[in-house]
Formats: C-alpha cells, structure tokens, sequence
C-alpha cells in the first residue's frame, strides 16, 4: 500500500494549558486508534524560511505549511478519511492530502 502526507497549513495554538490538554487528549486517541496505518507521526514545525532563486526570507504566507504526517492507505479516498479524523482540523487548520511516490 502506498504511503500519503498529511501536510497540516495554518491553524492555531490552544489558548489555554487546559485547552492545550484536551487537544493532546484527543490527538492520542486518534494516533492511537490508526494503528498500523501510522507511518511517521505529527511532526510540528518551528521557525520558516523561505528559499527561492532571489534569496532567503521569513515565511510570511498566513497559510504556510506548519507540519506533516504520514500514512498508509488503500488509496487516496482512505487517506482522506484518515485525514477526516485528524483533531488538527478543530484547530481551524486545512490538511492537504497527497500520495507519496517513490523514485
């Protein structure tokens, strides 16, 4: 089965410790429950720059990526059911879902 990314834009942080808890809670419940559908688990990313032929900067796109899962699915369908269920999205974040292919 091939594997797909999850790569999780924009969202926000708790607001509160408490809040911060339940989020962890649910976020454990739903690794918990993909079993050994879970490649690599959410990896949040820090400080982004940007890399182009003019240069480096700091990323500034409201909607830049902030971190990646990986899973393995049947096919992209099932991938985005997966995706579906991720407590990332409570966050008011997007999950953009995409097939893993290798060279």
């Amino acid at each position: 089965m091939p594997n797909y990314i999850l790569a999780y834009h924009g969202g926000e942080q708790p607001k509160t410790p408490e809040a911060g808890a339940k989020h962890m809670s649910r976020y454990k419940e739903w690794l918990g429950s993909l079993g050994e559908t879970l490649v690599n688990p959410p990896s949040p990313f820090g400080k982004k720059m940007s890399v182009s032929s003019e240069g480096v900067s700091e990323c500034k796109d409201p909607n830049y990526m902030t971190g990646f899962c990986v899973v393995n699915a049947k096919s992209l369908e099932d991938a985005i059911e997966i995706a579906k269920g991720d407590p990332f999205l409570g966050m008011n974040g997007t999950i953009v879902v995409a097939e893993k292919i290798e060279m």
